[in-house]
């Protein structure tokens, strides 16, 4: 095991891509089980807290430590199974998501969860239940998780698979690899109906491995994991459209998405989009120094989807519906091919790193919202953020996915006082979310940052339930303190 205790040579352990800064003692890099295994039971013993640390690609803090010591999974790194003929590969933690999906595709295989950043690890996606632009189809990580095995803070392992272990009723019982006993009762409490990632996932007969995907690490550490593949499509059609009028853009994506989700046409010409993403005006007026050919004065649509025998009839069923919605076919960016299918991702993916770069430069940290809420509610509660910028003469951006009626508002303060006034903002809209029975976050997860927002969102009973169940698992309280909510819930 590598152990740093320099801080000189640690200090990028100590923030993530939000600008989240922390400290700790050192940092370990254990390359095996045994090696977890054996230090989670030291740190047991010693009363050291420990940290679990991806790529640091995160925009929660989750990954930051608050004292302690790290422990990262970049060594634990190796694909180590493949199966064409059942569609899996087993993995360890600290494999890089985008070295994943290009081992599979080389097989044509698909491994459909897709954040922004692809150099996170995939055991972070699995840890916060991560989605993205083709969430809209596939839905998120949890979709794809058929076992895994983790280390527990007693230092025993649970070795899960898929419907193995299920809840009675809100009731688990089972015991660990090593023997150990666990009976409990997870908390009762109602999931959005939305795209989701905030706090433990509690349901009725539900599958233990479940309460550990989305988990933020306060459970136990994953040392393998195995994910559910799909068949590679052979084309696809990835298209950016621009509008004049933000009001036939979001018409466009609603009766995209209708179509999408009731397969209104035939077969042979169905339009079935696996992403479906806006982009504001603001949005592409940021995008402009390194995009020059993005139109001026417009708005963006991006969709994708999975090309089948009949191509010409599908790409044509999109064009009427461009065309339906007034936007000029003759400007937007297409792609079929897999080298000009990568231009418009890192177009789609700009906008997220210059937000990021532009917050960096002030000295402060991102104000991103990460909400969610059911899609009768969403026209409504996207021109209630807008108008609530305007009000406050806010600078900000939109983005994200409208498909999932998620959207990323982004503020762009430029000084402390600018940061406090978006921090109040901040607040005031994921109350609104929560408040139409929506989400605080549906991607991002909660961390360290938006701990306050879990709450918001579910209340101190809740919250205390959720510190009562992470105690069953952890009574020593030393795994990734401080992530979901505070410490003193664990009192």
């Amino acid at each position: 095991m590598i152990i740093k205790t320099n801080q000189d040579e640690f200090l990028s352990y100590l923030s993530d891509a939000s600008s989240y800064e922390g400290r700790a003692e050192a940092v370990y890099l254990p390359e095996s089980e045994a090696e977890i295994i054996a230090l989670v039971k030291q740190c047991t013993r010693d009363g050291v807290r420990m940290t679990v640390s991806g790529n640091r690609t995160g925009l929660t803090g989750a990954g930051v430590p608050e004292g302690g010591i790290v422990v990262s999974t970049e060594k634990l790194n190796k694909i180590m199974e493949l199966s064409p003929h059942d569609k899996f590969v087993y993995v360890q933690p600290g494999v890089i998501l985008k070295d994943l999906q290009d081992y599979v595709e080389a097989q044509n295989l698909f491994y459909p969860p897709d954040p922004t950043e692809r150099n996170c690890f995939v055991g972070a996606t699995v840890a916060t239940n991560s989605s993205g632009a083709r969430s809209f189809k596939y839905g998120p990580t949890r979709n794809y998780v058929l076992g895994m095995k983790v280390v527990l803070p007693s230092g025993d392992t649970l070795t899960l698979k898929q419907g193995q272990i299920l809840a009675s009723s809100y009731a688990f019982s089972f015991q660990t690899d090593q023997g150990s006993h666990y009976t409990f009762t997870i908390p009762r409490f109602t999931l959005p109906e939305t795209k989701n990632a905030s706090g433990y996932f509690c349901k009725k007969n539900m599958d233990l491995m479940d309460l550990f995907i989305g988990s933020e690490g306060t459970l136990g550490i994953m040392t393998e994991l195995k994910l559910k593949l799909l068949p590679l499509a052979e084309r696809i059609l990835s298209c950016v459209v621009f509008f004049e009028q933000e009001g036939d853009a979001l018409c466009f994506i609603d009766e995209a998405r209708a179509k999408t989700k009731s397969g209104s046409l035939p077969e042979a010409v169905k339009i079935s989009a696996r992403g479906l993403e806006y982009f504001d005006r603001r949005a592409l007026d940021f995008l402009r120094p390194d995009y020059p050919a993005v139109p001026e004065q417009t708005c963006a649509v991006w969709f994708e989807q999975e090309l089948g025998e009949n191509e010409d009839a599908c790409i044509a069923a999109w064009l009427r519906l461009i065309q339906k919605h007034h936007a000029d076919a003759d400007k937007a960016w297409v792609a079929v091919e897999r080298k000009d299918m990568e231009k418009i991702k890192d177009f789609r993916h700009a906008i997220s790193w210059k937000v990021n770069d532009f917050v960096a430069r002030h000295g402060l940290r991102k104000v991103g919202t990460d909400v969610a809420v059911p899609e009768a509610q969403f026209p409504s509660f996207y021109r209630w953020m807008t108008k609530l910028m305007a009000q406050h003469q806010m600078a900000y951006v939109v983005y994200g996915h409208f498909g999932d009626c998620h959207a990323h508002l982004n503020m762009l303060p430029e000084n402390q006082q600018e940061f406090d006034q978006a921090q109040k903002l901040y607040r005031e809209i994921c109350s609104e979310a929560v408040r139409r029975q929506g989400t605080v976050s549906a991607e991002h997860g909660i961390g360290k940052m938006k701990r306050d927002y879990l709450l918001l969102m579910y209340g101190e009973p809740v919250i205390r339930r959720m510190a009562a169940l992470k105690r069953i698992f952890d009574p020593y309280r030393i795994l990734n303190i401080g992530n979901l909510f505070e410490e003193r819930y664990l009192q």
